[in-house]
Parts: C-alpha cells; structure tokens; sequence
C-alpha cells in the first residue's frame, strides 16, 4: 500500500489518493463548521491505520471516539461508497487507545516538571519576563542541588526555598525579587486550580506507545479525548506543543522513509499560534520544519488558513480545503488567500468554488511522487469505514480495558523527589535547632543549679562562723577581717600566717598596756 484514498473528483470519477512517501511533508484541514473536517480527519487517519501508520489525535468534540467501533452506515454514506466504486466497502473498527490528561476517558497522560522545562512552564503558567527568569533559575538550582522535579509539589516547595533564601539564591545565581517568586507561587495555584496537577508526575508518557501497531500490523490510532482540556486553550496547546518538541527531541532522524513512522493531528490549531510570543512562534516553525525528517507528519484541523501563520502553512504541502462562507470584507479576504495557495485548476475558479462546497466535499491537493503539489480538484471525501460520531460510555469502558498499555499508565507512582529530600531536610533541620536549644536549656539549668548551690554555701559558712562565738574579737573579728579568713577554712600557709598575725597582736595589746601601767 502506497497511497491513501481520500475520495475522487472529476467526470468520470477518478480517485484522490495521499501518497504514503510523501505523507511526512505535513497538511492542512481547513473549512467552516459543519462542513465536513471531522470526517476527513477520520478517513485520513483510518488510511494510515491500514497502512501500518500510527496516528495521534486531539478529539476536541468527542465526535472522533467512534473511530473505534463498527457500524451500520446509512444510506448517504453507502451512496457516496458506490458514487466512488468502493467495491470492498465494508464497515470495521479501527484499533484504537483512549487517553485523557485528567484521566477519566482514557489512559493518564503525565510528564515531568522537568520534562517540560522551563519555557514551556512558563508559557503555561502565562508568566512575564522577570517571573520566567527566576523560574530558570529555580530549574537550574533544583539540577545543581540534585533535585528531582516530578509534580507540582516539587516546584512548590523549591519556589518555597527561593524565597526564605532570596538573598543567598540571588548572589549565587542573579537577582532574585520576593515579588517574583511570590507571583510564580500564585501563578502555580492557579494551575493547580484548573485542573493541570494529573498531568505533572510519573509515569511519564513514553513516546514509544505512540507507535504501536496491531498484531495485523494495523497502526493503532491515539485518541486524546480534549473536550474538557480545550476549555484550558492555553494548557491544550501547550501540551501538544510539548509533544512535537519531545518527538523531535527523541526520534531518530530517518530521512524520507516509505511512509511515515507517526502522523500528528493537531485539532483547534489557532489555539498553538493564538498570543504566541515570538521567540515560541520560532521555535514551532522550527519544529515544522524538521520534524519531518524524524518520520513525522504533521497536520493541522482548523477553520480557516489564516489561523497557520504563514511560515509555517508554507511547510504544508497536503491541503484539505473544505467551504468557507464569506459575508464580510475579512472572510472574503480569507477566501481569497486560501484559493491563491492551491496549484490551479483551469477546469474552475478556485476562489468561487470554496464558497460553492457542500458537506462532505472539498478541494484537494496534494504531493504527488516528485514532491509537487498536484493541480486542485473538486474532491468528494470518502465515507469512513468506522463509526461517524461518538461512541458510549461503555464501548470506550471496553477499549480501555483491553488496551495494550493501561497497566503501565493508570496507577500513579510518587517517588521521592524534590518535596520529600527538602521536607526531609527542612525536619532534619528543625530536630537539630531543637536539639541545640535544649543543650541550651539543660546548660542554662546546671549553670542556675550551680550558681544557686554556691549561694548556699556560702549562706551556710555565714551562719556556721555565726554560731562559733567563742572566738575572740582579736581572733575572729578584727584579723579575720583584715586576713580574709573569716567564714572560710584556711589553708596550711593561711593558719600559720594567721598565727604570727595572733601572737604579733597580743604582742602589740600588751605593750600597750604597759605603757599605760606607767
């Protein structure tokens, strides 16, 4: 299988085939509501299916679910089959696995902090210049001091870190502000808020998973179900935008293979480039366009071209155009530029034709062996093999229990990562500072019970000498207090001297005494 049916044009009906080759060379769905883009972002991905060629998309209304059942297709669908001489036209499901960021219809899908990095971080948190910065610097002192970065709690708490220690991260590492880190505390409560906290931890996606086939050999289409997620536009776009970087980052390049090795549908594609600073607007193109030499296709679903900036639409070679309804001067200018970036069709006027589609056709061009874009035709989209719609509650249950990686993704693993070491840290910490106070307290204690046990001994020696008044004034009173052995015992030097100082007295008293005798 080299090619993938799209529909057939022209009188008699010849058909319009995706050339597998050249499938990696990216595309566009384009077109009004209601006119027919979810259905041909089925019929293309049943294509690759059957060729062996995994897809990822973002099912964005829920309607994309039904791909994974079969049924009874009605009357329309069967007349449109004979209209394009589908002989083998026969209902099937195509293999399918549910995923879900909040995982409730399908499989989790988790990364880590530090998988993301910090710029997209940033983009998701909607931060400013001087936040993102000290949000660098975060990631940058978490790698210097060995630690992980799994979930949200992890970032918390060395945000939590940065801001007791502003003035030592600051002169370690640049200028730090309190208001900065404090807004990008507020900024990660905001996150966690909406819903983003299921989406940080482990296990994190392995991109593996994406590219599984069947045991037929079927490549297995990936359904992300984004009905609650696109009501956070700037989380959805950030997500899949973490998803082309990481497929980049990690895939092998390999070229211009026979066919692709994963074709990427990027549903509600404004929402990427809508508010994009400049440098992310680089970066996506950047992606665009070397991705392709990792195997990957890349298409983008939305309502009109203008959405894609034009650095980018330039990379897109394969073009679904579906009608456009012009009622103002800005939706005629839209027309306009969409017929100008088709290859023309002498057969019509390409710019009148978009406004003439009805459901289910489009213009078609795509590349054809060489590279070069085939002249558009007028083209009626095949009907789809699997169910056009949703399905059930209980055939997605279904699915999901029989896919061949939910054992790996559904039970969550909280590992130790940043939070714990620095929660362990911080009580290891707080046992030591209350450790060294109560030494503090027990040596203020001992110095008190010293410093009491001195008063009482020497209240005690005050009131011994006291009570031994037999002593004479001359012994105890005057040369005591002159020799300072009053209410102590004295020493062996302190005694003789005492004695000399006693007979050296009496000596003295009894001259005197004499002297007055005369």
């Amino acid at each position: 299988m080299t090619t993938i049916l799209v529909g057939g044009a022209g009188q008699p009906i010849a058909p319009v085939s995706l050339v597998l080759k050249r499938a990696n060379r990216h595309g566009l769905v384009a077109g009004a509501t209601g006119t027919g883009k979810t259905v041909t972002l089925q019929v293309l991905a049943e294509g690759f299916s059957r060729a062996g060629v995994p897809v990822f998309a973002a099912d964005v209304k829920g309607d994309l679910s039904g791909i994974s059942q079969s049924w009874e297709p009605s009357a329309p669908f069967k007349g449109r089959a004979e209209l394009l001489g589908m002989l083998e036209y026969r209902p099937e499901a195509t293999p399918t696995v549910f995923w879900d960021l909040f995982g409730q219809k399908g499989h989790p899908i988790r990364t880590t902090i530090s998988e993301m990095g910090p710029t997209l971080l940033a983009r998701l948190m909607e931060v400013s210049d001087a936040q993102e910065g000290a949000l660098a610097i975060a990631f940058k002192m978490a790698d210097d001091e060995g630690l992980l970065l799994l979930d949200l709690k992890d970032l918390k708490a060395v945000l939590d870190h940065m801001a007791e220690n502003d003035s030592e991260v600051s002169q370690k590492y640049g200028l730090v502000t309190k208001n900065s880190i404090a807004a990008l505390q507020r900024k990660l409560l905001q996150l966690e808020q909406s819903g983003a906290e299921p989406f940080f931890g482990e296990p994190a996606l392995d991109l593996n998973d994406f590219m599984r086939t069947d045991l037929s050999g079927r490549g297995i289409v990936n359904i992300l179900a984004a009905d609650r997620l696109i009501q956070s536009p700037v989380m959805y776009s950030t997500f899949l935008l973490w998803l082309l970087s990481e497929l980049f980052e990690q895939l092998p390049e390999v070229g211009d293979p026979d066919k692709p090795k994963l074709v990427f549908f990027f549903d509600e594609a404004h929402l990427l480039f809508r508010d994009a600073p400049k440098a992310l607007l680089t970066t996506i193109e950047q992606v665009v366009r070397l991705i392709r030499s990792k195997g990957v296709g890349i298409y983008f679903v939305t309502q009109n071209p203008q959405d894609i900036p034009e650095t980018v639409l330039g990379q897109l070679g394969n073009r679904v155009q579906h009608a456009l309804r012009a009622y103002t001067p800005s939706e005629m200018k839209a027309v306009k530029i969409a017929a100008e970036s088709f290859r023309p069709n002498p057969a019509f006027d390409t710019e009148e034709m978009i406004g003439q589609l009805g459901v289910g056709e489009a213009l078609v061009s795509v590349l054809d062996e060489k590279g070069v874009p085939t002249v558009v035709e007028r083209t009626y989209i095949r009907p789809p093999v699997s169910r056009v719609g949703p399905c059930t509650d209980e055939e997605r249950a279904r699915t999901k229990a029989a896919s061949p990686v939910g054992a790996r993704y559904d039970a969550l693993v909280d590992r130790e990562s940043a939070f714990e070491i620095m929660e362990k840290r911080d009580a290891d910490a707080a046992r030591a500072r209350a450790d060294a106070a109560a030494a503090a307290a027990r040596q203020a204690e001992a110095e008190e019970a010293a410093e009491a046990a001195e008063k009482q001994a020497r209240a005690e020696a005050r009131s011994g000498s006291g009570r031994s008044g037999g002593r004479s004034q001359d012994d105890g009173g005057l040369l005591g207090s002159i020799f300072g052995t009053r209410g102590r015992r004295a020493s062996p030097v302190q005694t003789m001297a005492n004695t000399v100082a006693r007979e050296v007295g009496r000596q003295l008293v009894r001259g005197l005494l004499g002297n007055l005798r005369r």
